[in-house]
């Protein structure tokens, strides 16, 4: 099997399987290891920097629009929180597309982290 397509079933097969909020924390977690890749070996890597940035905004704009929704039953403050995070990501990705350093990769690494393990209990 194509190593694409294997990952591809991979993926559907935890999707199916997983909650919304394990779902919510793996890809969390595979945008961090991207942006944390990235960093780690660059700049032998730093073509796959927009990619990975891109990866994670889309994630963000999913998850804050989610979350953020009227008929969204979370409380008012969390929904907040979310929508700050949100557009603090935004802002930074932004920047980081200006200024490209790795050293500003550790933000967003650590902000998916930590909302990943929080999702997942472990936070």
């Amino acid at each position: 099997m194509h190593h694409g397509a294997a990952a591809y079933a991979s993926t559907a097969k935890v999707t199916a399987t997983a909650s919304p909020r394990d779902l919510e924390a793996s890809l969390l977690l595979k945008a961090a290891a991207k942006l944390q890749s990235v960093k780690d070996q660059w700049p032998a890597r730093s073509a796959e920097l927009g990619p990975a940035l891109t990866y994670n905004r889309k994630l963000w704009t999913i998850l804050t629009t989610s979350a953020t929704r009227p008929e969204n039953q979370l409380p008012l403050a969390i929904k907040n929180n979310i929508a700050n995070l949100g557009i603090f990501i935004f802002q930074r990705t932004l920047d980081i597309e200006i200024d490209p350093k790795p050293e500003k990769l550790g933000i967003l690494v650590s902000i998916n982290s930590n909302i990943a393990a929080g999702l997942a209990g472990r936070g």
